[in-house]
């Protein structure tokens, strides 16, 4: 299958700091492609080179022609004291039709919010609208930098269970930066870890078990995995006590 945005041996350098060193990377219609790894690693940098905010030393950026890319960012900072319902906020770009936000809304699982004001949500709320407003240009590749942050184990595995439910009903292809290792896997096609260069890739069950991954993780993911598949399943909420 053609990859709808691939990178090929990407090396970036800040000064004499190299960032991502040999970095290759595919994504696909309908998959969803993960990189953990630790802080510092160059996962944002990764990601800022695929949307073309950052030009690497060496290597190359594919994308397919006429490709739509949605981005969620961690977390967006609007003036609490500006009134602006969510409605407003989805035209900021550009105006979009309602029935337009209004599905956009239903696909992120806040269809109740088109009239609150942004400042009133809560974390996850907000998190979603920003989802929403990703979607509402029909992307082929939606791009998710850490998009569960400050939320609380139950919320995060439920937004990223919807997530998955989007890949799968539009067919395009994500990418998702993370750290929450025992969600992402349950809901990931591939996982990568970086470290400033590919310590291992594959499905999340080679993964996880990759001697370089229980370096930089240990292995105590091992057994949350098999619990967010088996609540993945069953779409039960687990307190999880990691």
């Amino acid at each position: 299958m053609t990859a709808l945005l691939s990178a090929s041996g990407i090396t970036l350098r800040h000064g004499q700091n190299t960032v991502l060193e040999n970095v290759s990377i595919a994504l696909t219609a309908g998959k969803i492609v993960t990189i953990v790894g630790p802080n510092g690693s160059g996962k944002s940098s990764l990601l800022r080179v695929l949307i073309g905010a950052l030009s690497p030393q060496a290597g190359t950026v594919k994308r397919k022609a006429g490709l739509q890319i949605g981005y969620v960012p961690q977390k967006l900072h609007i003036d609490p004291t500006m009134p602006m319902t969510v409605r407003r906020f989805l035209d900021l770009s550009k105006q979009v039709e309602t029935s337009a936000a209004m599905q956009a809304l239903q696909t992120a699982g806040v269809p109740e919010t088109t009239n609150r004001q942004m400042s009133q949500l809560s974390g996850g709320q907000f998190q979603r609208v920003l989802f929403a407003r990703a979607l509402l240009g029909k992307p082929d590749v939606l791009i998710l930098d850490e998009v569960t942050q400050g939320l609380d184990q139950p919320g995060s595995a439920r937004f990223y269970r919807q997530i998955e439910d989007v890949c799968r009903d539009l067919g395009c292809a994500i990418f998702m930066v993370s750290h929450e290792l025992h969600v992402v896997m349950s809901v990931s096609d591939r996982v990568i870890c970086l470290n400033g260069h590919v310590c291992c890739e594959g499905t999340p069950d080679v993964v996880s078990a990759a001697p370089a991954y229980r370096k930089l993780f240990g292995s105590g993911t091992g057994g949350a995995l098999a619990l967010y598949r088996h609540e993945h399943h069953h779409h039960h909420d687990h307190e999880d006590t990691l």
